[in-house]
């Protein structure tokens, strides 16, 4: 398991902690190893469940209880996870996320599904390299997004999840064909004024989205009522559009390159404060947000802030929170990893075992 780095520090390397082992000694010959817990390697099991999926589950689970009971399991767990203890942590709020997350996560007992995650493919013409990003997310801590680019939207989609947002939703998304044209630093401090801006911008958004729907309906409308669409002046302007979007992202890449002074507004509160003072260009985007056990969940306005090749930041206007994120550059593998094609070979050779 690669473990994000203590929060807030998104710079730091992920950390890494083995959850279990396979033995083959001969082809006809395979044990399985849990690693989970203090105790020393232990009795396991792999399942393979589909394609690019396959559970593990511990055979003796005792191995993971420590003899001070599950005070001690939640202190150690509190060490490792976030590097305190619960007496460094004075807001109520965090504890009790921080609790939550515990129950969650140790009630498994490595008993786990993993399913393999694609890489977004790369594009000449991408903002950014996509790829797996440490942000930083308030009281729940660090998690891992990964970024991916898809024309004139960029998206960020959550690989680890916590008790209000799961993995697998979007947490950002960020409209390319609408950039923040921000104010100078000392007016950027006036959290009204940014506000001001980013809805402006959505409610542009939101009439293009009307204009958008109705021209729709409108070709829709067409085609039903003619034996042969005649759609070309409607196709026309299509491509029209689509060549004013290609212009438009390209000066964006043009802006992309230069860099312009950057400070969080007033009252918007930061786990890091570390974040860089200058900028690259910004951008429109909506976060999500939601109760706890994703209840009610809604895309809130926010800004999208590219500070360098490898670094972003996100403003929830709403929650007047700021996330920073730095790409993860491990190569997730170590010396004695196996490559995916050795590792496919060593779960078919189990499964043949268990059959």
């Amino acid at each position: 398991m690669y473990l994000p780095p203590h929060d807030p520090h998104v710079d730091d390397p992920m950390r890494f902690k083995p959850l279990f082992r396979i033995h083959l000694m001969e082809r006809k010959c395979a044990t399985v190893e849990c690693m989970y817990g203090h105790k020393g390697p232990h009795n396991g099991h792999i399942q393979i469940v589909k394609k690019d999926e396959f559970s593990t589950k511990c055979n003796q689970t005792d191995h993971h209880r420590m003899s001070g009971g599950r005070q001690e399991e939640f202190r150690t767990w509190l060490r490792e996870e976030w590097g305190r203890t619960l007496e460094d942590i004075f807001h109520e709020h965090m504890q009790e996320l921080i609790l939550m997350k515990f129950i969650y996560t140790s009630q498994y007992d490595n008993c786990l599904t993993y399913r393999r995650i694609y890489l977004p493919p790369s594009s000449p013409d991408d903002l950014i390299k996509p790829g797996l990003f440490k942000g930083t997310y308030g009281s729940h801590g660090l998690e891992i997004v990964m970024l991916s680019f898809h024309g004139k939207k960029a998206k960020g989609t959550k690989i680890t999840g916590d008790p209000n947002i799961p993995a697998g939703q979007q947490t950002v998304e960020i409209d390319l064909a609408h950039p923040l044209h921000l104010p100078d630093v000392e007016n950027l401090r006036d959290f009204s004024e940014l506000s001001r801006i980013v809805l402006e911008v959505q409610e542009q958004v939101r009439r293009e989205e009307q204009e958008e729907e109705h021209w729709q309906e409108e070709e829709d409308r067409s085609q039903q009522a003619a034996s042969q669409p005649a759609a070309k002046p409607l196709g026309g302007e299509g491509a029209e559009g689509e060549e004013t979007a290609a212009g438009a992202e390209g000066t964006t890449q043009d802006k992309a390159s230069a860099s312009q002074p950057f400070v969080l507004p007033m009252g918007v509160i930061s786990r890091n404060e570390d974040y860089p003072r200058t900028c690259r260009i910004c951008f429109y985007g909506t976060g999500l947000i939601a109760g706890h056990g994703f209840t009610s969940p809604e895309r809130t306005p926010g800004v999208f802030v590219l500070f360098d090749d490898d670094r972003f930041g996100f403003i929830w206007l709403e929650l007047k929170s700021f996330s920073l994120y730095s790409r993860i550059k491990v190569s997730f593998q170590n010396a004695e990893a196996p490559s995916r094609e050795a590792f496919d070979e060593m779960l078919k050779n189990i499964q043949s075992l268990a059959t």
